[in-house]
């Protein structure tokens, strides 16, 4: 592949990265609770039977024991644990599922009465797209998983649902199953019942100070004094990445409405030559974004609005910092980077996503971890990329896309940025004019938090129906 020479929107180099594919706990069973008109059931089963283990893996069925079909959305099921410690935090992952783990959410939750074999659950829950279950069907395998965040040795022997010898498919009754909020299946650990209303822990707030931006780029125009008032600077200064001698040109960041929604638009034109090209960026004007989760609903583009195609373009979302030194190592961006005419050496359609350590603009030598999928993404896209401190991991469209190491983390604040760019002009010699438009929703970030994209989707609901179109609670320092 080709390289970025322009100082902050850099490229991978393939000698030093890495190609990840993402996706990415026995007594006597206690008395079950009556299965309703429309009640589930649950079987569990595990691979990782022994009393510790470098991750717990409670695989579940959920079968549906009523006379009418269940929606899945209305089913969440928690599994009992008890924490090595209590600041152990935790990862959950979907190896594999019938359904598809892109369906399948999972989140953490503290116990409001904690016992001698739990303080902890994981609850594990179901997207729209799950569908229901008709009277007597199952939901098939979930191949489930959690780790501690730090990869050390886990303890399960001691958790109130594991049961290392269910190595089959069997009624599981330490599960616990709720359909439209009511506990229809299993109990908990003495003094939790989950649909008890005292419980304190929301699993849909996870842990974390949880400090919000929220932007639903409902401005007039580019020059709108409320953009730069709510942090945000529209590029008009000069320089790289992309074409040279192109413009960035301000006045084509408009903002437009798209299902009911106003929708930022980017775009970038031109007539073949340097001088004619314009491209266009959106970022924040503070850098002070680090840890946390960040989304976007993004729509990309596979053709121009006008004019004929084949530019070498990117369309992107990121986070990034400055490079203060060739190789500095406190250097971070993370990205979202679509290339719908292909480029840097590719020749077709291509989804990056890309996590920096650092690199040299010259000679060309660059750090970084990358996913990718050669197929196209013309049309709208919900991004999120979440960072802890063990890992940044990529979804799109509710699905893992790639998960990047530990190297790769961020050492300083950063800032979140939109831009489209041509990279060069070699894909189209034509001199007609041509211009490409990538739209965005919303953006979110979430400081300290990191949430399944089944949260994102519930927060940005969530400040769309209380009419909020931004919010700015993350702090600068």
């Amino acid at each position: 592949m080709g390289n970025r020479p322009t100082l902050g929107r850099t490229r991978l180099a393939l000698a030093l990265t890495a190609l990840v594919g993402g996706g990415a706990l026995t007594a006597l069973p206690a008395q079950a609770a009556p299965a309703a008109d429309g009640g589930v059931s649950v079987q569990y089963r595990t691979s990782a039977s022994g009393a510790t283990a470098d991750q717990t893996e409670p695989w579940l069925k959920v079968r549906n024991t009523g006379s009418s079909a269940v929606q899945l959305s209305q089913v969440k099921i928690r599994y009992y644990f008890k924490a090595d410690s209590p600041s152990t935090s935790y990862r959950f992952a979907c190896s594999w599922a019938v359904k598809g783990c892109s369906v399948i959410t999972g989140t953490f939750g503290t116990l409001g009465n904690p016992t001698a074999t739990a303080d902890r659950y994981l609850e594990i829950g179901f997207t729209p797209a799950a569908g229901s279950l008709a009277p007597g069907a199952n939901t098939g395998d979930m191949q489930l998983r959690f780790h501690r965040s730090d990869w050390q040795t886990l303890r399960q022997s001691d958790d109130y649902s594991f049961d290392g010898a269910r190595t089959s498919y069997t009624d599981w009754t330490k599960v616990t199953a709720q359909l439209a909020g009511t506990t229809v299946w299993g109990t908990a650990p003495e003094g939790n019942d989950p649909t008890d209303p005292t419980d304190p822990t929301d699993p849909t707030d996870p842990p974390g100070d949880g400090k919000t931006l929220f932007d639903d780029f409902d401005y007039s125009s580019h020059s709108d004094p409320a953009i730069s008032a709510h942090g945000w600077s529209v590029r008009s200064n000069s320089g790289g990445p992309g074409v040279p001698g192109a413009t960035w040109d301000p006045s084509k960041v408009t903002f437009v409405s798209s299902g009911g929604n106003s929708v930022m638009n980017l775009e970038t034109s031109t007539a073949g030559t340097g001088a004619s090209t314009t491209h266009t960026e959106v970022l924040t004007k503070s850098m002070k974004f680090r840890n946390g989760t960040y989304a976007a609903r993004v729509k990309f583009s596979d053709t121009p609005r006008s004019g004929p195609d084949g530019d070498h373009l990117v369309q992107t979302f990121f986070t990034i910092n400055d490079l203060k030194a060739p190789m500095a190592d406190d250097y971070a961006e993370y990205d979202f980077e679509y290339l719908p005419n292909g480029g840097w050496g590719e020749p077709s359609n291509i989804l990056y996503t890309t996590s920096w350590e650092t690199y040299n603009p010259e000679p060309w030598q660059a750090v970084n971890q990358h996913s990718e999928s050669r197929t196209s993404y013309a049309g709208w896209h919900d991004l999120v990329v979440t960072i802890d401190d063990s890992a940044i991991t990529y979804y799109v469209d509710g699905q893992l896309f790639g998960t990047h190491g530990a190297q790769y983390l961020p050492e300083r604040p950063m800032s979140i940025n939109f831009n489209q760019w041509l990279i060069d002009l070699n894909g189209q010699t034509s001199t007609t004019p041509r211009a490409y438009d990538q739209q965005v929703d919303y953006v979110l970030h979430v400081k300290d938090q990191v949430l399944t994209p089944a949260q994102v989707a519930a927060k940005v609901t969530a400040f769309r129906s209380a009419g909020t179109s931004f919010v700015d609670e993350v702090p600068t320092s």
